[in-house]
């Protein structure tokens, strides 16, 4: 004997009512459970899509696809691109940034003098120019006849 209830198909093979009862409301719960499974999970992708991890795996994993040369380590690969520097690495890294912004400030500075200097024997170098034309053009032509 076969029975439609709520939708849902029920067979019966003499149970009473009592046990289709209790059937649908097992096959709800069941329901219930897989779409809040279902809507967990699809949070969960929105928080790694809103997050950036998903753009940064995929970035990754076109990385590794795009390499001539496979690594030997797929996940070894997709860790070092996924991960920081360590402290002491951080550490490092800063220091070198610090010993490398003294090294350019002291080479803008002489950068700086040395064009102050250009200028100067610019400026001299025209000052000499200017006034040994000057006496060339006091001496006339004829003085020295």
């Amino acid at each position: 004997m076969i029975k439609i209830i709520n939708k849902g198909i029920g067979l019966s093979f003499g149970v009473g009512a009592q046990t289709q009862i209790s059937w649908e409301k097992q096959r709800r719960t069941m329901m219930r459970h897989k779409e809040e499974k279902e809507a967990k999970k699809e949070g969960f992708r929105k928080y790694l899509e809103t997050s950036g991890a998903v753009d940064a795996l995929t970035k990754v994993l076109v990385s590794l696809y795009e390499q001539n040369d496979k690594p030997s380590s797929a996940l070894e690969f997709i860790q070092q691109k996924l991960s920081c520097p360590s402290i002491s690495d951080y550490e490092k890294l800063q220091a070198q940034l610090s010993d490398l912004q003294i090294k350019y400030n002291e080479l803008l500075a002489a950068h700086h003098k040395t064009c102050r200097e250009f200028e100067e024997m610019k400026s001299s170098h025209a000052l000499s120019t200017a006034s040994t034309k000057e006496k060339t053009d006091c001496e006339s032509p004829n003085d020295g006849l």
